[in-house]
């Protein structure tokens, strides 16, 4: 394909993947980030963020991908995309120092002519505030999901953009790279695309409020979650792609920023945001989830209790660790001797904590108490059960992601807990 040159300014999650999703619509792509060492480091292959797929997608089009660190080369592009990871606090505050560093260096680089997008996340009215009379601005709603960042990038279900002026036409080269990837196009007032953003990760952010909080009530009533689920799917006003598994609160960090810019819009306006002040409570009480069970199951009784935990990372297939719920277990249970096996994240990403490395899954269960499984990456669906068993000193399984599953477990002989199910005991038995 010949047509429009496009940069990404930015080289972390976001600007990395969606570069290359960009090179295999055949577009020549620049992927600058002012950090020579990192640029060093992709042009040598090595990727700084953990993606099924990415290696293979960077192969397979690494023709069409320039990476550098100098910034003249975004004179040579037609559109460019400035793309960075907004880092969050705890609190799901934006520092958006970074990204405007990175905007005043495109503006000193682009050619004329040439358009600029931001496609990190940004909060409602950045964007205009951000528009000049030389400069011919859009915003662009990624959808970045960690662990499936390839297949959104490649696949997007639908571009939505804010513009300026809605009604005006969009420049032939943006146009002509956005209908690259097939899927519909929504202009739409630069204010409107900020909020959808947003928008989409309330209603995500409900959908997992509403599975949390009927699964906690499933646990003790007797019902299973996990039955419940499928039949919501098939309802039509709820649908099959609903996140309706139960989980452990909100992580990662995206949509903790998501609710904390809808609470303090609120405030400032004087709207009504107290059902997103719930999804907050709701998810810190989620989060505790494993640490409750663990104390009324054994710690509460055993003061010597090894734990065992398996993964770091806040979701499979993702080294990132924000917000993750095994990290915030770990931070309340230093009394206790913790093992702990990740087969990406290293305990040395957490030194705050004192943590016993494990080499392996079934290391990390070795003399243990109580096995945690608090990231569902798919090796540690390997694991066999009664090597589990052989292997722990104590006869708890905490699983809330049901990677081994009650009936393996229990028939090894281990008592079994999941999230939106009352507790399995060994050999079959099953108790409220």
């Amino acid at each position: 394909m010949t047509g429009p040159r496009i940069a990404y300014v930015g080289m972390t999650h976001l600007g990395l993947c969606s570069g290359l999703a960009a090179a295999s619509k055949g577009f020549e792509t620049i992927c600058f980030d002012p950090d020579a060492q990192v640029v060093a480091r992709l042009e040598s292959g090595t990727l700084p963020v953990v993606e099924p797929d990415l290696p293979e997608l960077l192969a397979a089009n690494r023709p069409r991908v320039r990476f550098s660190a100098e910034p003249q080369v975004l004179r040579q592009c037609d559109v460019v995309y400035v793309a960075p990871d907004v880092p969050t606090d705890d609190f799901g505050g934006s520092d958006l120092r970074p990204l405007e560093r990175l905007l005043d260096l495109v503006d000193r680089h682009l050619k004329p002519g040439a358009v600029a997008v931001i496609l990190s996340q940004v909060p409602p009215g950045f964007t205009r505030a951000r528009l000049k009379p030389d400069r011919i601005l859009f915003y662009q709603v990624e959808t970045l999901i960690f662990g499936r960042a390839v297949e959104r990038a490649t696949q997007p279900e639908r571009i939505i953009v804010g513009c300026a002026d809605p009604a005006a036409p969009i420049p032939a080269a943006y146009r002509t790279f956005l209908e690259a990837f097939g899927c519909p196009l929504l202009p739409m007032r630069l204010e409107s695309a900020e909020l959808a953003k947003i928008s989409i990760n309330m209603c995500l952010v409900a959908s997992v409020s509403v599975a949390n909080t009927l699964a906690e009530l499933s646990e003790r009533i007797g019902a299973d979650w996990s039955e419940i689920a499928p039949a919501l799917k098939l309802d039509r006003r709820i649908g099959q792609y609903s996140y309706l598994a139960a989980g452990l609160g909100i992580a990662g960090g995206n949509l903790e920023r998501d609710l904390a810019t809808v609470i303090q819009l609120s405030g400032e306006t004087g709207s009504d945001a107290r059902v997103v002040e719930a999804f907050v409570h709701n998810s810190r009480h989620r989060r505790d989830w494993v640490l409750r069970t663990l104390h009324r199951e054994v710690l509460s009784d055993k003061p010597d209790a090894v734990v065992g935990v398996l993964g770091l990372a806040y979701k499979e297939n993702t080294h990132s660790t924000k917000n993750s719920p095994s990290i915030a277990l770990l931070e309340h249970l230093h009394p206790w001797r913790v093992q702990v096996y990740d087969p990406v994240v290293q305990p040395s990403a957490v030194p705050q904590l004192k943590l016993h490395g494990a080499s392996s899954a079934l290391e990390a269960a070795r003399g243990a108490d109580v096995l945690a499984i608090m990231t569902p990456w798919p090796a540690f669906r390997q694991l066999d059960a009664k090597d589990v068993f052989k292997a722990m000193r104590g006869r708890l399984v905490v699983d809330p992601y049901k990677v081994l599953g009650a009936e393996a477990v229990t028939a090894a002989g281990l008592d079994y807990v999941t999230l939106g199910v009352p507790v399995y005991r060994a050999k079959g038995r099953h108790h409220a």
